[in-house]
């Protein structure tokens, strides 16, 4: 298994970097872009929505004028037959560009290092492979947003296989272009809770036809800096059994601009044991 003193060390890096740039504090939304509870003196109309650290993608832009970096590091463990597959995501970092009112830019890619341990008596083989994801370039449009406290939004990507290398001898994971969509709806259910989901299909470039996916999320803000949320989500391809998962965790906004966030998770059906996650977004002028 890998050392979890990695992960502690690149989420403390992730901190204490971002803690250097942090402003004054100005707390409103939650993960899921669900209000906390609001004060003048509080929020500003450039406060932070952020689409970590859960599977739920907001309804809610960037606005134009502004980039949000949204990265951190994670940890997954799935275990079956003597074989163990772990993957340390050093990098998942989403750069959210604002170009006009309610439509942003997104580009992003993710940095792992996958290892495999088989046991085969007494003897342990194992495997690493190193490598980026493909990147992802997409948009968000927000197409309306506050109607009754409802926002209601739209995602699509392109996942680029060019940013990604293959261990030789082995066939590449991803050979051709996947894309993805997504609807994204929140609900403001009160002053300190909302409830977001999502729904869509994606198309992997290592797999033929269609995976439906879907989320939901429920989201708390236990005071005005500190949120929690719990979450299902997955996915059902047309050829295969469908995946489900669940994840929780908190989020700790340290300003208007800047946000901490940790999650822990598994999944429900066979796949995943553990899923250990941290990172931090920030918003800044550009």
């Amino acid at each position: 298994m890998y050392s979890l003193v990695k992960i502690l060390t690149l989420s403390l890096f992730l901190i204490g970097s971002a803690t250097a740039v942090a402003q004054q504090t100005n707390p409103s939304k939650t993960p899921q872009g669900t209000p906390l509870e609001n004060s003048p003196e509080t929020t500003t109309d450039h406060s932070i929505i952020t689409d970590r650290p859960d599977a739920t993608e907001s309804p809610n832009t960037v606005e134009p004028g502004f980039i949000q970096i949204e990265t951190g590091a994670y940890y997954t463990r799935f275990e079956e037959n003597g074989t163990t597959a772990e993957t340390l995501g050093y990098n998942t970092t989403l750069a959210r560009i604002g170009l006009l009112e309610n439509l942003e830019l997104r580009l992003g890619v993710n940095y792992e290092d996958n290892r495999l341990t088989s046991k085969m008596g007494a003897t342990e083989v194992s495997s690493d492979f190193k490598s980026f994801t493909p990147m992802l370039a997409g948009i968000k449009i927000n197409l309306f947003e506050g109607r009754s406290g409802t926002d209601f939004g739209f995602l699509g990507h392109l996942y680029l296989p060019f940013s990604t290398s293959t261990p030789e001898g082995m066939t590449p994971e991803s050979q051709t272009t996947g894309a993805d969509f997504r609807f994204s709806v929140g609900h403001e259910l009160s002053d300190r809770s909302g409830i977001a989901y999502n729904l869509g299909g994606q198309w992997s470039g290592d797999h033929t036809g269609m995976a439906f996916v879907y989320t939901v999320a429920y989201g708390y803000a236990l005071s005005n800096h500190i949120g929690a949320y719990v979450e299902l989500y997955g996915d059902a391809p047309e050829h295969s059994a469908a995946n489900h998962y669940w994840d929780a965790g908190f989020t700790y906004l340290a300003g208007w601009n800047l946000q901490y966030d940790i999650t822990f998770g598994r999944s429900i059906t066979e796949g995943q044991d553990l899923l250990l996650s941290a990172g931090l977004s920030y918003k800044f002028a550009y």
